[in-house]
């Protein structure tokens, strides 16, 4: 945005920052929230806070330092009270999981290590956070981050102590944190109805089978190397000799990478379907469903453990899945790969869908990295970096919200009403 559209939004904004920062204690420091907001929006290269307060006519660099990188103030509940907003007026059809990377120079920017960076593609010094979206295929806006603290940091007091880590966060695995983010939006009364993510998540036996314990639907793409049995295998256990432990249950063949039992129906069995239209026409590809049992040592024990807990006994049988499959048009094989508990009966278009949602936060990532200065912040602290991740959030939540609104402002302007709006742009 220039400075000429910063200025027609005030008025909004200012009834905006109100609303979101209401839990933030002093007005001199919603104030400067509102400052920050309008320089992540204006235009310029850098949104880190130098040029931002240059470009800014109440811009003081001195005070939004202090504000993003010293003041006390909390952004959970101001993220709270985004995601309260968002929600019903994207009317999400999934809530994305994802991982974004930060690189950085230097070994002291609060959790950086070398590791792998998306951003670049490759190894490299770099913070890395995960983060929850409600995405629908007009809009999407991130709900939770957390950050992600590597193996180096968990003991090592002295970059925590300066960078004010706190005592509670330690190492924690990615899934475990795009869980424990699900888990505290169900504590504010949001739960989705069916998670999706890439194969850094849907690989993982662990994750799956932590929303299915939540109740909770998924389509997750994972890699073709993942292994299966076909939904009609049954196990099948050996005849005890009476001496040691009794055999337990087993299926006969061992299990089948995806991409086998994927390909060994032909491309004949493919029907194509369109998930939306593109710049280019319809985006359409062909595609398969097939019931399976995913298989492998860690989906074994999580399925014993399940039916163990529950009455004492496990038949062997490993819990079914539908595999979604796509062979994309010129390709000599198939080509990507997704798992889903949702019902067996449930539309192939609808679960090609749901599977290709993802476009839309990447679509989106765009714009809080490269509009909004998501990457740009030059801070090293704990609070700083989680400050700074609220505000372009609430950045990104304010832009989404005027242009999912009305051309007029009415009193049933998406700002204020609580019903789900029509999903146009």
């Amino acid at each position: 945005m220039d400075a000429h559209e910063v200025n027609r939004a005030r008025a909004k904004l200012a009834l905006f920052v109100a609303d979101v920062f209401a839990s933030v204690p002093r007005k001199d420091q919603r104030a400067k929230g509102d400052c920050y907001l309008r320089g992540l929006m204006l235009d310029g290269r850098r949104k880190s806070i130098q040029p931002m307060a240059e470009r800014l006519p109440d811009g003081n660099e001195q005070n939004l330092q202090q504000f993003v990188n010293q003041s006390p103030w909390d952004p959970v509940p101001v993220r709270r009270r985004i995601a309260e907003r968002m929600v019903p007026l994207i009317g999400p059809d999934a809530w994305a999981v994802d991982d974004v990377a930060f690189p950085k120079d230097g070994k002291m920017s609060v959790a950086v290590a070398h590791q792998y960076c998306g951003a670049l593609g490759k190894q490299a010094n770099c913070q890395v956070a995960v983060s929850v979206h409600a995405v629908s295929d007009t809009a999407s806006c991130p709900l939770q981050w957390r950050l992600f603290v590597p193996k180096e940091w968990a003991d090592d007091a002295g970059r925590r102590r300066k960078t004010g880590i706190p005592q509670g966060a330690g190492h924690r695995e990615k899934w475990r944190l795009a869980l424990d983010s699900i888990d505290e939006l169900a504590g504010w009364g949001l739960v989705p109805t069916v998670v999706v993510a890439d194969a850094g998540y849907g690989q993982n036996a662990d994750f799956r089978d932590g929303l299915q314990g939540r109740g909770i639907g998924y389509v997750v793409a994972v890699r073709s190397d993942v292994t299966a049995h076909p939904h009609d295998a049954e196990p099948v256990t050996s005849p005890w000799s009476g001496n040691g432990r009794k055999p337990q249950p087993r299926y006969r063949d061992k299990p089948s990478p995806v991409a086998a039992l994927a390909a060994g129906h032909g491309r004949q069995a493919f029907t194509e379907a369109t998930w939306r239209q593109g710049s280019r026409g319809p985006m359409r590809s062909h595609f398969l469903a097939l019931r399976v049992r995913p298989a492998g040592v860690r989906a074994r024990r999580l399925a014993q453990s399940a039916a163990t807990t529950q009455d004492g006994g496990w038949d062997g049988v490993l819990p079914d899945v539908t595999l979604l499959v796509e062979w994309s048009e010129g390709a000599e094989a198939p080509t990507d790969y997704w798992l889903s508990n949702l019902p067996a009966d449930t539309p192939l278009a609808e679960l090609v869908r749901l599977a290709k949602i993802r476009w839309r936060i990447e679509h989106d990532y765009r714009e809080l990295k490269h509009g909004l200065g998501l990457d740009h912040f030059e801070g090293r602290s704990w609070m700083g970096w989680h400050h700074h991740v609220t505000l372009v959030t609430a950045a990104h939540a304010f832009l989404t919200e005027q242009r999912l609104a009305p051309k007029a402002d009415t009193a049933n302007s998406p700002s204020t009403r609580s019903s789900t709006p029509s999903k146009t742009c």
